[in-house]
């Protein structure tokens, strides 16, 4: 997520309007390990699937608010807002261009 900041900075300052292009592979990227976290962290995977055996575990409870809101689940709902929002600039200037 943290490439995410910079290369939005960048874009906002340049105002180019092709940032988003630069931003999605990065979100959805992330979206994907965020998913695979969360199916690790709520046992659909089983964590013998897990690469991280050595430390802790993918699977520790650090935060768990209302019973279900975790830190995966953070990140997930983080990089699915950040493709949404990233799509629909996408969607505007397009629009505009036309």
């Amino acid at each position: 997520m943290y490439p995410i900041v910079a290369i939005l900075t960048v874009g906002i300052l340049r105002r180019d309007k092709g940032v988003a292009w630069y931003v999605l592979p990065f979100s959805v990227i992330g979206m994907g390990i965020a998913l695979y976290h969360n199916l690790l962290y709520y046992n659909i995977i089983p964590e013998s699937a897990s690469p991280c055996m050595l430390g802790v575990s993918c699977t520790t409870e650090f935060i768990e608010w209302f019973g279900f809101v975790t830190i995966p689940l953070l990140s997930f709902f983080a990089f699915a807002i950040i493709t949404l929002c990233m799509v629909i600039f996408l969607t505007q200037n397009k629009k505009k261009e036309s």
